[in-house]
């Protein structure tokens, strides 16, 4: 089974206003509608089978509207496993994760960025102290150079990962975006972290892409596209391109999600 582990798609009435922020915020064209029909539609010309919508909360008030359509995608598409949200000034967190794991939900997405709040704030700790059991979160990771700018970051990641041993993570975009250099000193080689692969191939340099395969664990890489940014198809094409590897060892790659998601065929 193949598996796109980093896409977004939105509720029908603001997908349009969603890619346009998108596209203000990463100066670039998105792909994609940002709409469920042509996210699958693209997965299945990739031949990817199953993929992870991502959905966050910008606000607080947002978390149990938001975590209500991640459940309402998983039910009503079967190619889609949803993360759900959470936000350190959400007050019922606690309440929130019990109905979520009641509900099927796998994972939590973090984007401290875009939800307003820093990696290293002392709210989240609580929340991951209570949903590592339960939960895999998938944090979006880097933006500025200077780590010291960004509200996430590879330094910060580190320090969650000492913390929480157990933690079951994705860091998003290789580690960090555009601070990929600093992912490699802090996080890159961590047995309980996971990479997703979105957003960086248009980006890294094809060393500096290998280094990180090397180093990392193989079967904790996680192919991700970040549509409706950009397209499956187009990724997977980068991927083995900087990688320099066939469709066989692409396949592996693209597998890797199922053991962590625990739906690896049998």
């Amino acid at each position: 089974m193949l598996f796109d582990i980093h896409a977004h798609a939105f509720f029908p009435k603001i997908a349009s206003r969603a890619v346009a922020h998108l596209n203000d915020a990463y100066s670039l064209q998105c792909i994609g509608t940002g709409l469920c029909d042509d996210l699958l539609d693209r997965e299945r010309r990739a031949g990817i089978d199953r993929c992870v919508v991502l959905c966050a909360a910008t606000d607080p008030h947002q978390v149990s509207i938001v975590n209500d359509y991640a459940v309402k995608l998983q039910r009503e598409y079967p190619e889609i496993i949803a993360f759900g949200t959470i936000h350190p000034g959400f007050s019922r967190w606690e309440s929130e994760l019990d109905r979520l794991k009641r509900l099927g939900i796998r994972g939590l997405k973090l984007h401290p960025d875009f939800q307003g709040f820093w990696l290293n704030d002392h709210r989240l700790l609580p929340i991951f102290e209570a949903a590592q059991n339960d939960f895999i979160f998938e944090i979006h990771i880097g933006q500025d150079d200077d780590p010291a700018k960004s509200p996430s970051c590879p330094y910060k990641l580190a320090a969650i990962l000492d913390n929480f041993p157990k933690l079951r993570c994705i860091a998003a975009h290789l580690g960090g975006y555009h601070q990929w250099e600093h992912a490699l000193h802090t996080v890159v080689g961590r047995e309980n972290l996971w990479l997703d692969t979105s957003s960086s191939t248009m980006f890294i340099g094809k060393a500096l892409f290998q280094k990180i395969l090397r180093r990392h664990p193989s079967d904790h890489i996680l192919f991700g596209t970040d549509y409706p940014l950009y397209d499956p198809l187009d990724e997977i094409q980068r991927f083995k391109r900087l990688a320099d590897i066939d469709d066989a060892v692409m396949e592996k790659y693209l597998s890797n999600a199922g053991m962590l998601l625990e739906l690896e065929e049998k």
